[in-house]
């Protein structure tokens, strides 16, 4: 699946809710619902910088796409960082660099995070952009 397809996917599992609570219990049930991260990986280099929770991202190149796994300490983070995994996993570095996420402000999240929830957001999506330039540079 394409990066847009799966983003439309998502905006429409989060429109057959109408309150905020609802989609806060969707992010968390996502979280929980991903594999842990293994302990090898949560490493002090894969702890992603400006996020107020510890959030751990591995990236990988794997026949041309980029396998990402995350985990944090935070359950709502955990399901922020699940839903971005769901859209940009295995996508190639191209994709990635060029993909326009859409999602975050069709479904609402960015004005229903805090500040720092927001700021934690913005620096994941940063980190998941400089594996994928860096895999891209290394092609």
């Amino acid at each position: 699946m394409t990066i847009n397809e799966i983003q439309d996917e998502v905006i429409e599992e989060f429109s057959e809710l109408d309150d905020w609570m609802d989609r806060y219990q969707l992010l968390i049930d996502m979280g929980n619902d991903e594999e842990p991260l293994p302990e090898k990986y949560k490493t002090e280099s894969n702890l992603i910088d400006g996020c107020q929770s510890r959030v751990w991202l591995q990236a990988d190149l794997v026949d041309g796409r980029i396998r990402f796994r995350a985990e944090s300490d935070a359950l709502i983070v955990k399901g922020i960082v699940t839903l971005l995994l769901r859209i940009l996993d295995n996508q190639t570095p191209k994709d990635i660099l060029s993909a326009d996420l859409y999602f975050i402000d069709k479904i609402g999240l960015r004005e229903h995070l805090s500040p720092t929830r927001s700021n934690g957001l913005l620096a994941m999506l940063k980190q998941m952009r400089m594996y994928a330039l860096a895999f891209s540079a290394k092609a």
